[in-house]
């Protein structure tokens, strides 16, 4: 369910956060489900506990996850945030391609480049 890139320049606890958000947006991870423990998900990982707790921190700063005390980190109800965030990706797509187009790129090239990172390639 949560993959790391081991050889990628982007540090692993943001891939970490990066996988949570996707899988909520995706609805995969729903509200009140649980995560798995700080120290479970650094074994199945294979990475330090101090690296998955610095991801679960920010993710419950930015209002992804909850933690109980005793019980665990859980899914929020983040519909709020979440809906933030996506205006947030689209108007910076809307910005992403006006600038494509003043600079020549065609329609066919943008075209291609969405749909090579949206099914997990890196645009190029």
């Amino acid at each position: 369910m949560f993959t790391i890139n081991y050889q990628s320049r982007e540090p692993i606890y943001e891939q970490l956060y990066n996988n949570v958000v996707r899988l909520i947006g995706m609805g995969v991870l729903t509200p009140h489900e649980k995560l798995p423990t700080v120290r479970a998900m650094a074994q199945q990982l294979g990475v330090n506990p101090n690296t998955v707790s610095k991801s679960y921190q920010l993710l419950e700063q930015n209002g992804y996850i909850y933690s109980t005390v005793g019980k665990g980190s859980f899914v929020a109800d983040s519909s709020a945030v979440l809906n933030s965030h996506q205006e947030e990706a689209k108007n910076d797509l809307a910005k992403a391609i006006k600038n494509a187009s003043d600079v020549g790129i065609s329609k066919d090239e943008v075209n291609a480049m969405v749909n090579d990172i949206y099914f997990g390639g890196d645009g190029t």
